[in-house]
């Protein structure tokens, strides 16, 4: 498989559950010169009227100044992976195969297709974990 695999930084940030609080939280970093590969926004219903919206990369001064105002802050939790490559059917279930065959446990997995190209981005719960998932997933 010729994949392209990378680690990642994936940053978090509370927002307020209501008409905008995404839109004004990603219209903030775009003037900050943003551009995002991924953003992932959810309910966190442990937190009722908040939710929690996931983004990377960020990168610079001005992009990294505007990220902490918001209240972004990088996951310390989470070691995320990018995997990208020729979408085909069964990709992604074989390479989350791949990933419990070795025993390690995914603590998120988003996937979409764009024309005839995948993007994945895996989230593990050690550095340890997303070291041997990205060997495994080179050797594929």
């Amino acid at each position: 498989m010729d994949l392209i695999i990378e680690r990642v930084e994936v940053w978090a940030a509370s927002i307020e559950d209501k008409p905008g609080g995404l839109a004004n939280t990603l219209s903030s970093l775009r003037e900050a010169g943003a551009d995002l590969d991924f953003i992932l926004a959810r309910r966190a219903p442990e937190e009722p009227g908040r939710s929690v919206v996931y983004v990377t990369p960020l990168r610079g001064d001005a992009e990294l100044e505007a990220a902490a105002t918001l209240g972004f802050n990088l996951t310390g939790s989470v070691r995320s992976v990018r995997v990208e490559g020729e979408n085909r059917p069964g990709i992604a279930a074989e390479l989350a195969s791949l990933l419990a065959a070795a025993g390690i446990n995914l603590r998120g997995f988003s996937a979409a297709v764009l024309g005839s190209r995948f993007i994945l981005y895996i989230g593990l719960d050690s550095a340890e974990d997303a070291a041997k998932a990205m060997t495994i997933l080179e050797q594929a």
